[in-house]
């Protein structure tokens, strides 16, 4: 079971995380609310009505958590920063108590060798902007580059990975169509005017970066390959949309400058144009995009979604996350060779990968997620494969570094490789932390688990 072929050198692992799943003190010393903090206290719209009042309390117990991260031997970490913590209105005047926050997490990383990879934006938006409109507001995306600036100008000589955005397909898919994130809306021209000022942020984020910004920045999207239910034309075209809407609309307008023209049956016909200078700042040249994967989606034609003709088709014959994801490791593969195809020569970062499980209860103080590790390793060595076949893929960040907030679902998901009990904020390493920190140890080249090599720790602290 031995593997010793190795990624090339200088692969990066790391993990990853945000800030409202694991934070905590959302409202300490000066931070304003979010929309993900008065979203989640509205009765029903989270799961077992939790909230991140509390999460992992990384905000107080941070030192103990890049800690653990030295253990794992991770070289990298992946976080984001609250941007109500640093500007509590979400423009005007800086909270300089939630900025050094972030510049002491910054410290310990640094100090551990452990290098950040930071994201600006993973959905919490400040709610003094949500009540202005948030991300249909055009304005909104000045006020992103604004704080983005501030932030460079603040902590960039600490951290040299910069990422704009976290999956902008979900803050508009879930946010503005679906409603089960905030804002809680279901219009379709809102969640276009969204989609657009999302991409003129994150070009006006690059520029200040341009400007004042050492290192790299990129944007993370979330993929997922598109598979018809059948060879019906009526498939076929439920396909293709479904894969403009979730696949291209973020990719497309930053490389080719253009929408594809699919969403125009989406969003329908009769469409304001946008102004042609938006789209040439949109292309703005930016160093790596970041690709979140999970799972495939097959789908078919359906009267039932009107405006998308298309349904999700579940797979009753594939295994499933405790997210009911179909676990699909070709998928990964076939993500990271289509951006190659379509987009060029882009570096790549995988900054989210992992999945969901109802975990075992301790044996012998052993959490043996033998699921997870099945998963983590079927996935890693997919996206080896597709570096032989010439992917320009640079890390791996495993999600996620510990069990969390998982927003709608509040903590009845497990993600982590380190599993916290969330009312004594306890951690434990599981057997899938053990595997992954040989991984990172051997860049690779080891990938039969051996949990003798770290023991399940416990912080009781």
């Amino acid at each position: 079971m031995t593997d010793t072929r190795t990624f090339p050198p200088g692969f990066i692992w790391g993990a990853a995380t945000s800030a409202y799943q694991i934070e905590g003190s959302p409202l300490a010393d000066g931070a304003g609310p979010s929309n993900w903090h008065r979203f989640s206290h509205q009765s029903g719209k989270i799961q077992n009505g939790d909230h991140g009042d509390l999460a992992c309390d990384h905000y107080r117990r941070y030192a103990e958590d890049v800690e653990l991260m030295r253990q794992l031997d991770l070289q990298a970490y992946r976080f984001s920063i609250a941007w109500s913590r640093i500007f509590p209105e979400g423009r005007g005047k800086p909270n300089p108590k939630g900025l050094d926050f972030y510049r002491r997490l910054l410290e310990k990383l640094n100090e551990a060798g452990i290098q950040p990879f930071v994201t600006l934006h993973h959905w919490d938006l400040p709610l003094a902007l949500d009540d202005l409109g948030g991300w249909a507001n055009r304005d909104c995306a000045a006020w992103f580059g604004d704080y983005a600036h501030y932030v460079f100008l603040a902590l960039g000589e600490q951290a040299h990975h910069w990422m704009t955005l976290n999956e902008p397909w979900v803050i508009v898919h879930e946010g503005y169509v679906e409603g089960n994130h905030p804002p809680g809306l279901r219009s379709l021209p809102l969640a276009r005017l969204a989609a657009h000022n999302l991409l003129r942020g994150h070009a006006m984020a690059v520029q200040a970066f341009r400007a004042d910004g050492e290192g790299q920045i990129g944007l993370v999207v979330n993929l997922e390959p598109k598979y018809a239910a059948s060879e019906h034309p009526d498939d076929l075209a439920a396909m293709a949309r479904m894969h403009a809407w979730m696949n291209r609309q973020f990719l497309d307008p930053v490389f080719f400058g253009r929408y594809p023209l699919e969403l125009n049956e989406i969003y329908g016909p009769e469409l304001q144009p946008f102004p042609a200078d938006d789209y040439r700042l949109i292309q703005e040249p930016f160093d790596f995009l970041g690709i979140n994967y999970y799972s495939r989606g097959v789908v078919r034609h359906s009267p039932n979604h009107p405006s998308f003709h298309a349904e999700r088709v579940r797979q009753n014959d594939a295994q499933h996350t405790a997210m009911d994801w179909e676990i699909l490791p070709k998928g990964l593969k076939s993500c990271l060779l289509w951006v190659k195809r379509r987009y060029g020569e882009i570096p790549l970062f995988i900054t989210e990968n992992g999945a969901a499980f109802d975990d075992p209860e301790p044996m012998y103080g052993r959490i043996v997620d033998t699921n997870r590790i099945t998963y983590l390793h079927d996935h890693i060595l997919a996206a080896r494969e597709a570096i032989a076949e010439d992917a320009n893929l640079k890390g791996y960040f495993v999600w996620s570094l510990m069990d969390n907030f998982e927003w709608a679902f509040g903590y009845s998901k497990r993600f982590g490789l380190v599993h916290v009990e969330h009312t004594q904020q306890k951690r434990r390493l599981k057997e899938s932390a053990n595997f992954y920190k040989r991984l990172a140890r051997n860049n690779g080249a080891i990938m039969h688990p051996q949990p003798q090599d770290v023991h399940s720790s416990i912080s009781n602290k």
